[in-house]
């Protein structure tokens, strides 16, 4: 990896230092697809640091993060800037603009669901390896960037993901504090194989890279207010990594959530919630019903456990094995005792219920 006070390069882009240059990787057609896209950017600081990765997009209907990529390319100046920062401002394009939720128009696949990625594979496959090889390879850090897909009403949260090595669950934890979201899911169920890594997050933290899934906006809006948190989120991190002098401060007093489950539905129909984003839910409580489309009841779905709704679907279109709702409940400790050492440190070997797929 070319350290950052030289030429910096991703895909056909060269950023010298001091300076910002933009491009698109092509990703060639193959097996009866047209092939697509990824907007990239490589903003290269003045002097040597971290190599800094953002990505959005990932899911093509999630807007804030896009469009927060687009004012951070404006406000990021490289003359002042330690290290250098990439961002893929739109890594799905077939569902950007297809303009769907969780899957690709194209292949049918979750981008985030088909992690390392196949050079010869279907279009996801070849997004997620490109990615992969141009830019979680070239990072020293990665955060990848979500909100409440187009069907989602979702509250802000983060993940902090403590598989992998410990030194670097210990950065992603010190990531997620600096990003400054006031909720954190302590996800311990990501896959430790490399080469199945699954998620784009995971797959930097199985090649030994600190890396962040933070969550922020939902239900195809643009507001102003997701948008603002995601940039301020960013400019944490990068105070954090010591790649600007100034920033925001880190959390102090966020609340972990340690336990944590995805509802799902059994059938395809018409959902109708009966709770909102960030509402405080005990067991049992109603979540939401689906009904056939002649508006038969099939499925009254209830809370598993007692805590917050992190999200719950917004629209009334309803697969089978879709989510309706994430729920999550915080760690039995204060936060200020979450270390790294131990079972300190959040109870590492301990093993609740948590689904790793929060946010499709």
């Amino acid at each position: 990896m070319a350290a950052a006070q030289e030429k910096f390069t991703v895909g056909p882009v060269t950023a010298a230092p001091g300076t910002t240059a933009s491009g698109t990787i092509q990703i060639p057609p193959r097996s009866g697809d047209e092939g697509t896209s990824l907007p990239i950017s490589v903003i290269n600081g003045v002097r040597p640091g971290p190599v800094l990765a953002l990505v959005a997009g990932v899911h093509g209907m999630e807007y804030p993060p896009i469009l927060a990529l687009q004012n951070l390319l404006r406000s990021i100046d490289p003359a002042t800037l330690a290290g250098t920062v990439i961002m893929v401002h739109v890594a799905n394009m077939p569902s950007f603009l297809g303009r769907t939720i969780y899957y690709s128009p194209v292949d049918g696949h979750n981008l985030n669901r088909v992690f390392p990625g196949k050079a010869d594979g279907t279009i996801s496959e070849r997004i997620a390896d490109t990615i992969t090889r141009e830019v979680i390879e070239r990072a020293t850090h990665v955060v990848d960037l979500h909100c409440g897909d187009g069907n989602e009403s979702l509250r802000p949260y983060s993940y902090w993901i403590t598989t992998g090595a410990p030194e670097v669950a210990a950065a992603g934890r010190a990531m997620a504090l600096a990003f400054g979201m006031d909720h954190i899911i302590v996800d311990r169920e990501r896959p430790a194989d490399v080469q199945a890594s699954v998620y784009l997050s995971n797959t930097a933290i199985t090649r030994g890279k600190p890396a962040l899934t933070i969550e922020a906006g939902g239900m195809a809006q643009s507001d102003p207010e997701s948008i603002a948190h995601i940039e301020r989120g960013v400019a944490g991190i990068l105070r954090h990594l010591e790649m600007r002098r100034e920033g925001p401060a880190a959390a102090t007093t966020p609340i972990f959530l340690e336990h944590s489950h995805v509802l799902r539905s059994s059938f395809t129909g018409i959902f109708y919630p009966l709770v909102e984003k960030g509402q405080t839910v005990s067991h049992g409580t109603l979540i939401g019903r689906v009904t056939d489309f002649h508006g038969k009841v099939l499925e009254e779905i209830e809370a598993p456990l007692a805590g917050e709704v992190l999200y719950v679907v917004g629209t009334p279109p309803m697969n089978k094995g879709e989510p309706v709702a994430f729920i999550a409940s915080p760690a039995p400790r204060p936060s200020s005792e979450w270390t790294m050492n131990g079972r300190s440190a959040g109870s590492l070997s301990e093993n609740p219920r948590v689904s790793p797929a929060g946010s499709p």
